[in-house]
């Protein structure tokens, strides 16, 4: 993706892009999600939706739903997409909360055209044209992440990044100044370069290795530290939806593929032992196992900073969090947006790196936030993990967000945001979350009057979606791969 990325930015400039993979370290290669902005950054590179889904055995992707997070028996859905649409100049959702104060109960996802499409395993792309601000929604893709990087590498060859099979084994600091001068490889070539991209997962070879930036271990809020995954058949058609299901000591995905369903556990150690979590995701699976379970220990805390000197770690180099929300790949698009838009010189001005590196952790804290939501708000009490959820500390910049909700049903929304209103209405009405009050600006509107409007609203989305293809006819007649892999 880094090279991709580059590869377009240095079009009409005296840049040499050059790509080192290690053919003896394998890729990570479980989370398979993504967000929205991913088909943003795809477009960007000028490939096609249907050339990327079909190299890579995707299906669409119109939210997560969670199952058994709020009580076991629970469910709820978090949508790409707003709830409603502002009436006089009032949130959507105040209305909805007015109603439920006075026992009048509405299910907020009756009025989210992705939730409706979602709840019959429909799917259709948005028609960006519609002037009704309720029918825009967007979607993102399930992939298969080796086969994006395998389809991203032709990519790169044919943009004229050079590509080098070979294994660092070496790296070169300049004595004077401590920026890194050059790598020697396993082949014994030697690459000199003016700006390094650490791309080296957990371990941090350039980051960490060379330059010895370590993790903040002070900023660890989240709850789990292990995961376990494996793959098997599909059963029946996939979803268009990532489902998160809450389990003893963490939560399950189930990302279905084209070709192939890719499950994981991700669980604390503390609460639960590896063999147990293996056992219990085996246990929980359907369809075949096709490979063997992998098993995975998170860093604790994140990178101190993701760029220093010449060196700027991206994906698992520049630090972990769990993918509850699909991150991992979207980490990576926002940290290289940030890189070209302050690309430095060859002086590598301080004040730029210092502002990207502010930019990244102030973001991380707003997405540490939103995770970590979906373990304080949980009623389970059944296992002491989820107990301990309810009882850990949080940040005081959620505990403000709680609060605000809780008086009057307002979104408190900070600077870099990844996620924005409609996803933190989707985990306050998920986990009941009831506001002491509603928005006095509606307090004397009549009761019937709104629910004759929610009443059309619900009718023609419902209507809208009954017409959608299933998912799976939409792939089949618009991007079905064409041979399993």
């Amino acid at each position: 993706m880094a090279a991709a990325s580059l590869s377009r930015y240095a079009k009409g400039k005296n840049i040499t892009i050059t790509l080192i993979e290690s053919p003896e370290i394998n890729t990570v290669g479980v989370g398979e999600a993504t967000i929205p902005n991913f088909v943003d950054f795809n477009r960007h590179l000028g490939i096609a939706d249907a050339d990327l889904i079909k190299a890579t055995q995707a299906t669409f992707k119109l939210g997560i739903e969670f199952e058994d997070w709020y009580q076991k028996g629970s469910r709820f859905f978090h949508p790409f997409a707003a709830y409603g649409a502002p009436l006089e100049n009032v949130e959507f959702h105040q209305y909805i909360n007015k109603l439920k104060a006075q026992g009048l109960t509405q299910d907020i996802e009756d009025y989210c055209f992705a939730s409706v499409l979602a709840k019959k395993g429909a799917f259709a792309q948005p028609n960006e044209q519609s002037s009704n601000p309720v029918t825009h929604y967007a979607y993102a893709y399930h992939i298969d992440a080796v086969l994006y990087a395998r389809f991203l590498t032709q990519f790169c060859k044919e943009q004229g990044v050079k590509h080098i099979l070979a294994t660092v084994s070496q790296v070169t600091l300049n004595a004077q100044s401590g920026m890194i001068e050059s790598l020697k490889l396993s082949d014994e070539q030697t690459i000199h370069g003016d700006l390094f991209i650490d791309c080296s997962g957990f371990k941090g070879v350039l980051i960490e290795g060379a330059l010895g930036i370590g993790l903040d271990e002070n900023v660890n809020w989240l709850p789990c530290d292990s995961a376990v995954a494996v793959q098997t058949e599909l059963q029946g058609e996939p979803t268009p939806y990532t489902r998160a299901i809450a389990k003893e000591a963490g939560w399950q995905w189930c990302i279905p593929l084209q070709h192939r369903m890719g499950n994981g556990y991700i669980y604390s150690s503390k609460f639960m032992s590896d063999e147990q979590a293996k056992q219990s995701l085996l246990n929980s699976v359907k369809g075949r196992t096709i490979t063997k379970v992998k098993h995975f220990k998170f860093p604790k805390g994140r990178r101190k900073v993701i760029w220093h000197k010449n060196c700027f770690a991206l994906g698992l180099a520049a630090g972990f969090l769990e993918p509850l929300e699909s991150l991992g790949i979207s980490l990576i698009q926002t940290a290289l947006a940030k890189l070209l838009t302050f690309f430095p010189d060859k002086s590598f001005n301080q004040a730029d790196i210092d502002e990207v590196n502010r930019l990244h952790n102030s973001e991380l804290d707003r997405i540490i936030d939103f995770l970590l939501v979906h373990y304080k708000l949980t009623q389970r009490d059944d296992t002491a993990f989820w107990r301990y959820c309810q009882q850990m500390p949080i940040p005081q910049s959620l505990a403000h967000k709680l609060a605000v909700y809780k008086s009057q049903g307002h979104v408190v929304q900070y600077a870099d945001e990844s996620f924005k209103q409609a996803s933190w209405l989707a985990m306050y009405y998920g986990f009941n979350l009831q506001p002491g009050r509603f928005d006095p600006r509606i307090k004397g509107l009549d009761n019937h009057l709104i629910e004759k409007n929610l009443a059309q609203l619900k009718d023609q989305l419902e209507t809208g979606a009954s017409q959608c293809l299933s998912h799976q006819a939409f792939i089949n007649q618009h991007c079905k791969a064409q041979s399993d892999i």
